[in-house]
């Protein structure tokens, strides 16, 4: 089975050789995308033809065994035998293709829809009828709900992003008047503590929807510009900025970049006692990386390899923070948004260093 698998797969990229070049492959997701569905389009006309044909040679070599049987062994009906075998092995190609190409044109929607293109629709001309065509309508139309669904979820977001966000600004607010009137400082810097980590929460969440409605804006971005502001609003100081790389160009959706490094600065406070650091660098010359580096005991080895995934909470998310174990997670799918990765190692000299990776120039793709 294996062996059949292999025989298949190293077709499959002889027929991409073959139609892209032998470069194919490095960059080109798009491009193959097309090229698989049109290899499955032409195998399923060529499976048809193959049996067509063989159907057909199968009968005209019992016609003519018949023949011999029955005592016509002459040449003439022999070689009308043999014509009409021809033409009609010729004529079930055009069966074979009229039957392959919905069907292709069908794989080839289900396909974009599947890797998040919802305006791809089905086309099979007036006369494609029955269930073939019922079945493409029935596509189309889902395709459209699909649509339309998450353009409503797109606006609930952008709605929400705004209207969570004004009351906590509205409670920064209250907080501060109470600080001012003589309310005791432990209950205010509570309450002020509560009112951050609600934030964090919400910008967390916020940004997640964006990442999986696609609502990512790529722009012209200055790395130190990023990274200081970063730092500013982690209550840092300037000074732990570290920047090793010229090319501080790169191009990125700046809220969800922003909120990246508040995460990591976020998990260095909570963890390790603060950032020690923040190093901008370079990653050959077609990748930016951000570094926090921290002080603190390291990630536990066998929390390691899993640092990264949803809910994974350390001692403090165990000790019953309101903490979903999301911030470590987002930071990833924020990276592979970018073109780039998120990476978790432990110093020799102890502490951790958390990096996030992204392309300078790569496209925004879904997480």
């Amino acid at each position: 089975m294996r062996d059949r698998e292999s025989r298949r797969r190293a077709r499959r990229e002889a027929f991409l050789a073959r139609a892209h070049g032998p470069d194919f492959g490095h960059g080109h997701g798009y491009f193959h995308g097309r090229a698989m569905r049109r290899m499955r389009g032409v195998a399923l006309q060529r499976r048809i033809f193959k049996w067509f044909g063989l159907t057909i040679l199968l009968t005209a070599g019992a016609s003519a065994l018949v023949g011999h049987v029955v005592g016509h062994t002459g040449r003439l009906p022999f070689v009308a035998v043999l014509v009409a075998s021809f033409v009609l092995w010729i004529a079930s190609w055009a069966v074979a293709r009229r039957l392959g190409r919905p069907l292709a044109e069908l794989a080839r929607v289900t396909s974009d829809i599947g890797s998040g293109n919802l305006k791809s629709r089905a086309r099979l001309g007036w006369h494609e009828t029955g269930e073939v065509g019922a079945l493409a309508e029935s596509i189309n139309d889902m395709a459209a709900r699909i649509e339309k669904q998450l353009g409503d979820q797109r606006e609930l977001v952008a709605a929400v992003s705004h209207e969570i966000r004004a009351p906590l600004s509205r409670l920064r607010v209250l907080v501060e008047i109470l600080s001012g009137k003589g309310v005791d400082p432990g209950l205010t810097a509570k309450l002020e503590r509560e009112i951050l980590e609600i934030d964090s929460l919400v910008g967390d969440l916020l940004a997640s929807s964006r990442l999986e409605f696609s609502l990512v804006s790529p722009r012209p971005l200055d790395a130190q510009e990023v990274a200081t502001e970063a730092l500013d609003r982690a209550g840092l100081p300037a000074d732990r900025l570290a920047l090793r790389t010229q090319n501080l160009a790169f191009s990125g959706d700046p809220t969800l970049v922003s909120r990246a490094l508040a995460n990591l600065l976020d998990n260095a406070a909570r963890h390790a006692g603060g950032a020690t650091a923040l190093v901008v660098r370079d990653d050959g010359p077609d990748r930016i990386v951000f570094e926090v580096t921290d002080s603190g005991p390291g990630v536990p080895p066998e929390l390691l390899p899993r640092v990264f995934e949803a809910f994974q909470r350390g001692q403090e998310g165990r000790r019953g923070s309101t903490s979903l174990g999301l911030g470590l997670s987002l930071v990833r799918r924020i990276a592979e948004a970018h073109g780039g990765a998120a990476l978790a190692e432990n110093l020799p000299e102890g502490g951790a260093r958390f990096s996030f990776v992204a392309s300078r120039r790569a496209p925004i793709g879904p997480p």
